[in-house]
């Protein structure tokens, strides 16, 4: 009878082991998934800060071009649509994509200027382009970042046992990373 006890107190106590084992992995996986997703949170909301701030530098700097070139109506549109494309996008995903429609059209009003050689003298048009320059260094640094931090997240979400615990506390893995676009893909061409 005795023997029977201890052996009945020793699996209790191997149960109550694996519980407390079983309630910490939980528990702590728990408060992983929590900080990763206020970090990717945290990272995108700096990237969409760096947005914002490039969004509200290019009407200024389509005006100062505006002032050289009166024929390019279409570049302007497009700019124009892009840049509220992205102040319109409610996530990630469309913010992303949307960026990559600005960065297009934006991409065209450059190349506008080439064609103006008093226009890339303009004091005005000078300054501008050196805080997008500088606005451009954060946005990159800000999403190398938040992909880093997404990754890092992802990573979390999928290893066993956390896949187990964050599928039960709802928790999915993201997708939205930030890549090259397509046209950045494609090397130019140099003509002589």
């Amino acid at each position: 009878m005795r023997r029977g006890l201890l052996v009945f107190l020793v699996i209790a106590a191997v149960f109550v082991f694996a519980g407390l084992f079983v309630y910490g992995s939980f528990v702590s996986a728990q408060h992983q998934l929590v900080s990763k997703d206020e970090n990717v949170k945290s990272a995108w909301s700096q990237v969409d800060i760096d947005l914002q701030r490039r969004a509200d530098l290019i009407p200024n700097l389509v005006e100062t071009v505006k002032g050289f070139t009166k024929e390019e109506s279409t570049v302007f549109g497009d700019i124009a649509n892009a840049r509220a494309g992205l102040l319109n996008a409610r996530d990630p995903k469309e913010k992303i994509q949307a960026n990559g429609t600005l960065d297009s059209a934006f991409g065209r009003l450059l190349a506008l200027t080439e064609n103006y050689p008093q226009l890339k003298s303009n004091e005005q048009f000078l300054r501008l382009q050196d805080e997008l320059s500088g606005t451009e260094n954060r946005i990159s640094v800000a999403r190398r970042h938040y992909n880093e931090t997404l990754r890092d997240y992802n990573t979390f979400v999928r290893e066993f046992p956390n896949s187990i615990w964050a599928n039960m506390l709802g928790f999915h893995q993201n997708d939205a990373y930030f890549e090259a676009s397509a046209q950045s893909r494609t090397v130019p061409s140099v003509k002589f």
